[in-house]
């Protein structure tokens, strides 16, 4: 069976929890901080609660830097199943989880939890076909993707520092779902170190080993312009996610030299600094060329083919995730306010990005990330109540 056809009864994602949960305690009876004559370890500091109301749903602009740990539940909802009532109980759990108040936590620590939820074009399509988020997206090439990992109608993606979280949390939040949602598939990621941008700004490695999310609508005024959905009303304060897994040809992409991969990106793989100059987080120069005339970032160098101002569209706000299964690979998650920002970008790289030759997409749907929500206002009730 194709992971991507393989979801698991809600049962059985309890029991492998609760064994999961059980293997811990087992596990921290016998560690050196429990043996006679040796000193505890000295106390982690707990991760900074997340707040899950407000404008804008959490796991997006923030935490900042983003947690360590991803996963994404992607599900369709059964026929004749009314979403409001649904994403309401789904916004009152995750008040709950976030708070540390809900049993089916099992006396985990939330920490810095986030709960992230987004709802596909069929159920947007039911409200009116002109909404953010009512297009399904365009396929691309280079994809192989299985019926139930194309497209979906309900995204829930749930990180936190602590990795231990992200399964009981989903357990958690399908059995409040129960039957009225079927999953198609899911994936647990994790971002790589933080590398320091400048300006407060940070980036992780992915599995490339190049850094990833340089560019993008950081400040209150880009996110503003290019992250944010500003009307109509009813999805004001919400944005649409694309998510893409991928897996990577590493063996091939390690065999190149490190100028030769380096020119893949248009970026030094150690500094991020583009290969035309200048600081890591400025953009980089594409007309800059060698004294004998060629362009010192090629011309189908990533940075170069993605470039929002060469393809003509807004910042996206990138948060790429590093896999190992099924396969190595990348889960990548972009926020934009306009899907052709992600399309034209994809679309302008399918011609000629050397980036796109270690890539095979075998996921890929879009999503309208709700507007926040409160208690005076409930998860999706602008747009479904």
């Amino acid at each position: 069976m194709h992971p991507a056809e393989h979801h698991p009864s809600r049962r059985r994602l309890l029991n492998v929890t609760g064994t999961m949960v059980a293997a811990g305690l087992t596990a921290g009876c016998t560690s050196d901080s429990g043996r006679p004559g040796r000193p505890a370890a000295a106390a982690v500091a707990a991760p900074t609660p997340v707040a899950p109301t407000g404008r804008h749903q959490a796991g997006i602009t923030f935490p900042q830097p983003a947690q360590g740990n991803l996963l994404a539940v992607v599900a369709d909802l059964g026929a004749g199943v009314a979403p409001g009532p649904l994403l309401a109980e789904l916004g009152q759990a995750i008040s709950k989880l976030t708070a540390g108040t809900d049993p089916r936590l099992l006396g985990l620590e939330p920490g810095d939890l986030t709960v992230t939820v987004g709802v596909g074009p069929r159920l947007v399509r039911t409200i009116g076909a002109s909404l953010p988020g009512a297009a399904d997206l365009t396929r691309f090439s280079r994809e192989r993707i299985a019926p139930r990992a194309r497209g979906g109608d309900l995204l829930i993606q749930i990180c936190a520092s602590d990795a231990v979280l992200l399964s009981v949390v989903a357990a958690a939040l399908l059995d409040q779902a129960g039957d009225r949602i079927d999953e198609r598939w899911r994936q647990s990621a994790r971002r790589g170190a933080n590398v320091p941008l400048g300006n407060g700004l940070t980036a992780p490695r992915n599995s490339l080993g190049f850094i990833d999310g340089i560019v993008g609508p950081h400040t209150k005024a880009e996110q503003q312009r290019d992250l944010w959905l500003a009307d109509p009303p009813a999805v004001a304060g919400g944005t649409l996610a694309v998510v893409r897994r991928m897996e990577l040809d590493l063996p091939r992409f390690a065999a190149l030299s490190v100028a030769e991969q380096e020119a893949v990106f248009g970026r030094r793989r150690g500094s991020g600094v583009p290969l035309s100059g200048g600081a890591v987080a400025s953009g980089p120069q594409l007309g800059a060329k060698t004294p004998d005339g060629r362009y010192l970032v090629p011309v189908d160098a990533h940075v170069r083919r993605a470039n929002p101002a060469v393809v003509g569209v807004g910042h996206m706000l990138r948060r790429s995730y590093n896999t190992d299964e099924p396969a190595p690979g990348l889960l990548f998650i972009s926020f934009q306010n306009d899907l052709r920002t992600f399309t034209a970008t994809l679309t302008h790289m399918d011609t000629s990005d050397a980036l796109l030759e270690f890539t095979t997409t075998t996921a890929s749907a879009t999503f309208l990330i709700l507007p926040g929500f409160d208690r005076r206002r409930p998860l999706g009730s602008r747009l479904f109540g």
